[in-house]
């Protein structure tokens, strides 16, 4: 029982020593109660009694994913990364563990679902990246001084609400798609030189084709 918290106690006190100077620790760990050091990164597991950690309460989606906090991503690392966190938290691997440490391995595993869905799709990943800079997302009346925009889309769903036409749902689809495209690049850009406010109209209309998208793949859908 004494070596035992006497092994505690060192492990608290190399945590302490190898916390970065003036970072603030976070909570101690819920099993033995050691000093972690705070971190809203991966998933952390303890150094004393490899407990799983909860995940921070609003952790950086790039951070937790390895990547730099830009539009421009690698899907590929990401995928990668996505895959590696999962295997280490997921619930199945946790079936023998405490109640809670099988709590916080959903949590987990349900956080880094969000990080790889929310980075890996465009118009997402610029709206989190507006958030983290303070940037209210735009509202569909933002486009409203944009009448050659407004009327693409107009004309694209009276199309969409016209009888269902194979011919008609492929064309829609490539426009959509080269429409989408083109948007991206244009919020690269935007993104890459600081211009938060053209980004921000840009997703806007990111969003109008997204939603159209939405229609196309219902449309489809054999009734």
């Amino acid at each position: 029982m004494r070596a035992a918290l006497r092994a505690r106690l060192g492990w608290a006190r190399r945590a302490l020593r190898g916390a970065a100077p003036g970072r603030a620790l976070g909570p101690p760990c819920w099993s033995c109660g050691i000093a972690l050091p705070g971190s809203d990164g991966p998933p952390r597991f303890c150094p004393g009694c490899q407990a799983l950690q909860p995940p921070a309460p609003r952790p950086d989606l790039f951070r937790l994913m390895d990547c730099d906090r830009s539009f421009r991503i690698d899907a590929q690392q990401l995928q990668r990364r996505f895959r590696s966190l999962q295997r280490a938290v997921h619930p199945d691997r946790f079936g023998q563990r405490p109640p809670k440490e099988q709590y916080y391995s959903e949590q987990h595993s349900s956080l880094i679902n969000k990080a790889y869905q929310t980075l890996l799709n465009p118009l997402s990943r610029g709206l989190y990246l507006l958030e983290l800079s303070g940037v209210e997302p735009a509202q569909e009346t933002d486009c409203d001084a944009d009448s050659a925009f407004l009327m693409e889309i107009m004309e694209i769903n009276e199309k969409l609400a016209e009888p269902k036409n194979e011919d008609i749902l492929a064309e829609i689809e490539t426009l959509i798609k080269v429409k989408q495209e083109e948007l991206t690049r244009e919020v690269t850009a935007a993104f890459e030189r600081d211009d938060l406010q053209e980004a921000k109209k840009l997703l806007a209309k990111m969003k109008y084709f997204a939603n159209l998208e939405d229609k196309l793949k219902a449309k489809k859908i054999p009734s």
